[in-house]
């Protein structure tokens, strides 16, 4: 290795990549394998542990490489269960990543980009702007870090059994780190989750739904938030480079190639905004027949922000309407938001913002 250059972060690297890596150092394909179980299910990072490659080897990797892993700056619980964890990101920058633990499983909501350049109107993602994408040492290291911080289920399962892109960031503008790191979580070298408890959730960048069916079979989640383009136009600026019956069109497309596998539809309650009985029916003509589920997600405020939680009962009757149009319509239960962890609040520390004007050689740019 030349005196003084940087050495190649293992974390997050495909198996590909790690093979190509073996076979320039002279050595047979399977020790890729070897080093990602160690890395993830084992969570050794330091190479002299790594009893079952040769010192030699061993050698040559701590001289060229290392496993580098996210930097903590500080870690709240909140009364309900929920653990936020803030990771630099550098140049005074952070991320938040959120583990809610439920009976049945423990969903991990990791983020792909410092900010975000799509401003939804009701996030705080949003509203702090974008600096930049995460590597995917970046983006699978919040994994690592939980899954190594958290003590095991009771039935001796991992804590993290979901994990859903649903933190800072738009997954889908950083297709080409966030793909190797689903593939890296769905691996059976790896995490080994199965691809049903793998969910990326996306505001609606068409093109890369499209080539998501076609890379990768995991779960879908889309922010959708309005029956109409007028209304969504203004809660999700991204509408007006692909509507409503594009981004429909393309979910379909989606669910189709992989068994009409649902999809779930994120619609965040907001007050006198998109909660009336005749959203509800608007939606409901929208959804009917297809494979689609709606999770109705209540509000969280933000300081800056002048959008209000629609009310229980609200929520309630809109819920019902959906249900008795035949849809599968469930409310998200708010957690961790005594510690600003709960859906949408996620902010993380933004400085050095670049605003991108949302146009489509932008959105060409962001995600190629």
């Amino acid at each position: 290795m030349p005196k003084g250059a940087e050495k190649q972060n293992l974390l997050g690297l495909s198996q590909d990549g790690l093979e190509r890596l073996f076979e320039g150092l002279g050595e047979k394909p399977f020790r890729a394998r070897q080093l990602m179980q160690w890395m993830y299910q084992r969570g050794v990072v330091d190479f002299d542990e790594m009893t079952d490659l040769s010192k030699k080897l061993r050698a040559r990797l701590s001289e060229s490489s290392e496993i580098r892993l996210p930097s903590e700056l500080s870690m709240h619980h909140s009364s309900d269960g929920t653990v936020k964890w803030l990771f630099s990101s550098g140049f005074g920058q952070a991320i938040e990543t959120v583990f809610i633990p439920e009976a049945s499983r423990g969903t991990l909501c990791i983020s792909s980009q410092v900010g975000c350049a799509l401003d939804c109107a009701f996030c705080a993602t949003g509203a702090q702007g974008f600096n930049r994408n995460l590597t995917a040492a970046e983006i699978l290291g919040q994994v690592w870090y939980a899954m190594q911080a958290l003590p095991p289920r009771a039935n001796g399962e991992p804590a993290v059994t979901n994990v859903v892109f649903m933190g800072m960031g738009e997954p889908l503008a950083n297709y080409r780190n966030v793909l190797p790191v689903i593939e890296l979580l769905i691996s059976d070298w790896s995490y080994g989750l199965s691809r049903r408890r793998v969910t990326v959730s996306t505001s609606g960048i068409v093109p890369h739904i499209d080539k998501l069916a076609d890379d990768c079979n995991v779960s879908l989640a889309v922010s959708l938030h309005a029956p109409n383009d007028a209304l969504r136009n203004r809660l999700v600026p991204i509408n007006k480079l692909h509507p409503i019956d594009e981004l429909l069109d393309a979910c379909w497309r989606y669910a189709k190639q992989h068994s009409n596998r649902f999809i779930t539809f994120e619609y965040v309650m907001l007050r006198g905004v998109n909660d009336s009985i005749a959203h509800a029916d608007e939606l409901a003509g929208l959804l009917k027949g297809k494979p689609a589920k709606i999770n109705l997600i209540p509000f969280n405020p933000f300081d800056g922000n002048d959008f209000a939680r629609s009310s229980a009962e609200t929520i309630r009757h809109f819920q019902e309407r959906l249900r008795g149009h035949d849809l599968v319509a469930t409310t998200r239960k708010t957690r961790g938001d005594d510690i600003d962890a709960a859906c949408g609040q996620l902010a993380g520390k933004v400085s050095d913002r670049v605003r991108v004007r949302l146009s489509e050689k932008n959105i060409r740019m962001a995600t190629a």
